[in-house]
């Protein structure tokens, strides 16, 4: 089994630039896996030419099953409230799971956002700083035909706010009836050490993520909870795909007796 994460920055290249739409397809095909989750995932926005992102990268990995899970109604870093909303029809932000493997049902888990705005660095030359009001966050769980449970999230960039996302969806995970193992993927926008601690899941792949054309940090992961003994991972960055400021992470699992 394949899997693999990567934000793709509303389509946009790592230098801030939108992307073609075909890039997100071309993206998701150059991974080349069996469950893709995204992050900052666009639908009808203009400012990416009003586009459904979550369909065209379900068709550039030919996946047949796929889920938008929408944050804000409206757009970030300008107007939106939280997702649902009135005109929930309307320009969306969130997450998605796209899936060549069946997905028999889908679950969610929403994230309250920490209230006020805070100072986030933007990398580039020079770095500089903004100010942004924190979003609503969510947790997407596909479970496959196959008996494996797939998660996908994007968690706050505000400290400490995030472990505490990070330690809801771990208390949520510990309840919910899915079947395992349990694969959680995503941008984290926390490093590897605390990611551990707050959880205590297997990490399957260990390499910096972020910035994604000169990575320092691990901001993304792919982590095992409930893993069989005898199951092996090798897990990798992809670097250079035509869209996202992070590198993706993917790994191959080897599951016994699947």
């Amino acid at each position: 089994m394949r899997v693999a994460s990567l934000n793709v920055f509303s389509g946009r290249t790592a230098s801030g630039t939108f992307a073609s739409s075909s890039s997100l397809s071309s993206a998701a095909a150059a991974l080349d896996v069996d469950v893709l989750g995204c992050q900052e995932v666009d639908r009808g926005q203009p400012r990416s030419s009003g586009v459904d992102q979550t369909a065209l990268l379900a068709a550039g990995l030919g996946a047949s099953w796929s889920r938008f899970e929408p944050t804000v109604s409206g757009t970030p870093g300008e107007t939106w409230v939280p997702f649902p909303a009135s005109g929930a029809d309307g320009p969306a932000y969130g997450i998605c799971l796209v899936s060549r493997v069946p997905v028999v049902s889908w679950h969610t888990l929403r994230l309250d956002p920490s209230p006020g705005r805070f100072p986030m660095p933007v990398p580039g030359r020079p770095p500089r700083m903004i100010w942004l009001k924190d979003e609503p966050r969510v947790a997407l769980a596909a479970v496959l035909a196959t008996g494996v449970t797939v998660v996908c999230t994007h968690l706050s960039f505000v400290p400490g706010v995030n472990l505490r996302q990070l330690r809801r969806i771990r208390t949520w995970l510990s309840s919910l009836e899915v079947p395992r193992p349990v694969v959680v993927l995503g941008d984290l926008n926390l490093p590897a050490l605390p990611v551990r601690r707050a959880t205590g899941w297997t990490p399957l792949v260990s390499t910096p993520t972020f910035p994604g054309w000169r990575p320092g940090v691990q901001l993304d992961h792919v982590l095992g909870v409930g893993l069989a003994p005898g199951t092996s991972a090798r897990g990798e960055g992809v670097a250079d795909l035509p869209v996202g400021d992070h590198r993706a992470v993917r790994v191959v699992l080897d599951l016994p007796g699947r």
